[in-house]
């Protein structure tokens, strides 16, 4: 019942104009995973039917524009209201098969945040292994091809360590490695970062600082809230949609709401 309630008044506060006002001045930032029509009660697997409907609400209640776009707003001090990016994260390879043809369907840009040290291999990561699945990840040629389509490739850390644990030479290698990695393959330069994991504890300030020192302009965290100036892009906030947990409409409520958007963690299930 509170969930329909949700929907209901979501929906309202759209149609109504009201959430323009309640918006004002912030840009959003949202965070996905995996996009797969094998999607079942796995947290980060959203059916691509559902991708579809929540870019079919973006593109109607938002200004979708690329994540570089609300960074240089930002950086400049200059207020854009009712903007939203959409981001993925990991690289799967889904992205690529499902996900992209969405987004180009309806004409929205994209950011994918790919794990550099698993681009184009086996790799199973604990997360998978604990759900006993197995999702491949892209390759280079695929990630190329993304690039080319003019959607842009972010680093994600060479092989997803928590940078709230993580410090020294192997955390500057997660970072300015992944970058480099990134730029060697794709011969363009890589300036938008997110860190995994997500949550505020995941990532240290001096792991903050690496992330300037290593020439990127932003470093997404995935714990949820919107983005006003004076924000600063080292410490951008995203907002994780968990397939199944809220409605397109529901999200809207608790975004006007300038709420922390959060979908309840299953048994297994991690952050960004």
């Amino acid at each position: 019942m509170k969930r329909t309630i949700k929907t209901v008044v979501g929906y309202g506060l759209f149609v109504s104009k009201l959430e323009r006002w309640l918006l004002r001045g912030t840009s959003a930032v949202v965070a996905l995973h995996r996009v797969n029509p094998s999607a079942g009660a796995e947290s980060l697997t959203m059916h691509p039917d559902e991708l579809d409907a929540y870019c079919r609400y973006f593109k109607r209640r938002f200004d979708v524009v690329p994540l570089a776009e609300i960074v240089l707003s930002l950086e400049r001090g200059v207020a854009a209201g009712r903007r939203l990016a959409i981001t993925f994260d990991d690289g799967y390879r889904d992205n690529f098969t499902f996900a992209a043809p969405i987004l180009e369907a309806h004409g929205l840009p994209a950011t994918f945040f790919v794990v550099s040290g698993f681009i184009g291999t086996d790799t199973v990561p604990w997360w998978d292994r604990r759900a006993r699945v197995v999702h491949p990840w892209m390759s280079w040629e695929e990630v190329r091809s993304l690039q080319a389509r003019r959607f842009e490739i972010g680093a994600h850390t060479r092989t997803h360590v928590d940078l709230g644990a993580t410090s020294g030479d192997e955390a500057r290698t997660e970072i300015l490695g992944a970058r480099r990695d990134l730029e060697r393959r794709l011969g363009v330069p890589v300036r938008a970062f997110a860190y995994p994991y997500g949550r505020r504890d995941n990532l240290t300030e001096a792991n903050r600082q690496i992330v300037r020192d290593a020439g990127f302009r932003c470093c997404c965290s995935a714990f949820g809230g919107v983005n006003a100036v004076p924000t600063d892009p080292f410490h951008l906030r995203r907002i994780p949609i968990a397939p199944g947990c809220v409605s397109p409409s529901e999200f809207g409520f608790e975004l006007a709401l300038r709420r922390t958007v959060l979908a309840p963690r299953r048994a297994g299930a991690r952050s960004a």
